[in-house]
């Protein structure tokens, strides 16, 4: 970025940023990533004024991929309460959240929306771990999935039990819209991580029965005009020119949810699509994690770019700690990092040796560098990804094993078909390596990395990541996936 627009920037202020962060929205689920079915002009419109990043990575599960957002690290690393691993973590009060972050430089922050960090249930979660508790001044929306219901809270009243799943969208708009509104004097922070396309699905009277792919492209649809809304007033506050907007996914698509899990096409699927992407929610192929991503700034993102340089959730907290002029904890890890050259197109600094490693529950499966991703060894029904080693998310020609490493070409292999190991030795000897620090860095199934976090006194360093006991897993709700 150029000297006059970055002092341009600082002279405006501390900028604005609103996070859109959908649910179990597929790849493909966009206009401009390619559906063919399902209309978002506002989000095209975005893409256009912007940047589309086609290489952007979450976490494979709901919980896992907030966690990640949120603190900037892979879930496995950060601490939960009571020291289990949980399938959707259970944010421990010490760690610290990007809301945390930006409030030392003077952001009112706000989330509207599913948060799904003080336990995966709608009534038995912890009070003191919702979003008000974890950095943000206000919190408007539900504790977890809308699996049966979805109780609506503001702050940590509940207004509405069982609220009527069709009016979700628009209200989380009109939250957001008017806290931006009351706000306009200041930098802020909107998070607005919506209910839906997770299932069950619903869409306003105005949506509803209009797209050609059903139920699942209504709900798209009318996630497309709030995103919208929440642009034009950004406009209309003359707060566009310093703030920026970036929509994303938290993982793949939700195959079970489609006939004999095939990707999302016909009107009666309710879950999603990962167009030319592998396989879907749950699953450490690429449909699994590589979600659709958005930027949108006038003046700062330059407008009709595509990143295709290796970007993901966890990037998200210190970049924008670094265009507030903040600082991240220097007293634990940070995965992520600073990609404010890539938010402006600077793209020749990317870096050329950025990994992404594909950890599903605690059980490192997949590590990609540059256009080479390598899916380690692993059993058909691996250890460490319970209650998923017989993963009833993807479709039976996904549930595999792999007895030796299996390397991908992405650049020519989206599909995820074909090991090209053998004709990269040194390539797959790499990457075996990258997997080996990370494992005692961060952990893999069998052992507890260096700086995984425990905030609560322990008797012993565990040597293992502490899963939970199998009977605190039964029941629906606390091992779905959902």
């Amino acid at each position: 970025m150029c000297v006059c627009l970055m002092q341009g920037i600082a002279a405006a202020g501390p900028p604005n940023f609103v996070v859109i962060f959908t649910d179990d929205q597929g790849y493909q689920d966009v206009g401009c990533f390619g559906s063919p079915d399902i209309r978002t002009p506002r989000l095209d419109a975005m893409a256009r004024e912007g940047m589309k990043f086609t290489n952007f990575y979450a976490q494979p599960i709901c919980g896992p991929s907030r966690a990640a957002l949120m603190t900037g690290c892979y879930p496995l690393r950060v601490a939960e309460r009571g020291h289990t691993k949980q399938i959707h973590p259970i944010l421990h009060e010490d760690e610290i959240t990007i809301a945390e972050v930006l409030k030392t430089q003077g952001y009112a922050t706000a989330c509207f929306g599913k948060w799904d960090l003080a336990k995966h249930t709608q009534t038995g979660f912890f009070p003191d771990l919702l979003p008000t508790g974890q950095g943000f001044d206000y919190f408007y929306g539900t504790p977890t999935s809308n699996d049966r219901v979805a109780n609506l809270y503001r702050n940590k009243e509940l207004i509405d039990p069982d609220s009527d799943m069709a009016t979700l969208t628009q209200r989380y708009t009109d939250e957001a819209i008017s806290f931006i509104e009351q706000n306009q004097d200041q930098p802020f922070f909107v998070y607005i991580p919506h209910t839906m396309p997770h299932t069950r699905l619903d869409a306003s009277q105005a949506f509803k029965g209009k797209s050609k792919r059903g139920l699942y492209g209504d709900v798209i649809e009318e996630i497309d005009f709030n995103v919208g809304r929440i642009l034009d007033t950004l406009s209309e506050l003359k707060l566009a020119d310093n703030t920026y907007v970036l929509f994303t996914s938290d993982n793949g698509p939700w195959l079970v949810k489609n006939k004999g899990h095939v990707d999302g096409h016909r009107p009666s699927d309710h879950g999603g699509s990962a167009g030319p992407l592998r396989s879907g929610k749950v699953s450490s192929f690429e449909g699994g994690v590589r979600v659709p991503a958005i930027l949108w700034g006038p003046d700062k993102v330059p407008a009709g770019t595509v990143c295709d340089s290796i970007a993901t959730t966890m990037d998200v907290m210190p970049t924008l700690a670094a265009l507030a002029g903040a600082d991240v904890p220097s007293d634990r890890v940070i995965d992520g990092e600073d990609i404010r050259h890539l938010f402006h197109g600077e793209f020749d600094q990317a870096d050329p040796d950025k990994a992404f490693f594909y950890y599903l529950r605690v059980h490192l499966q997949a590590v990609r560098q540059g256009k080479w991703k390598l899916h380690l060894p692993r059993e058909k029904e691996p250890i460490g990804v319970a209650p998923f080693s017989r993963n009833s998310h993807i479709a039976p020609k996904d549930r595999i094993g792999f007895e030796s490493p299996f390397l991908v070409d992405l650049q020519n292999d989206l599909g995820e078909t074909t090991n090209v190991a053998a004709e990269n030795p040194q390539v797959v000897e790499r990457l075996l390596g990258l997997a080996e620090s990370m494992r005692e860095d961060l952990g893999d199934f069998d052992r507890v990395g260096t700086n995984m976090r425990f905030f609560d006194p322990l008797d012993a360093r565990p040597t293992k990541p502490p899963v939970p006991a199998p009977a605190a897993r039964k029941g629906k709700s606390s091992h779905s996936g959902k």
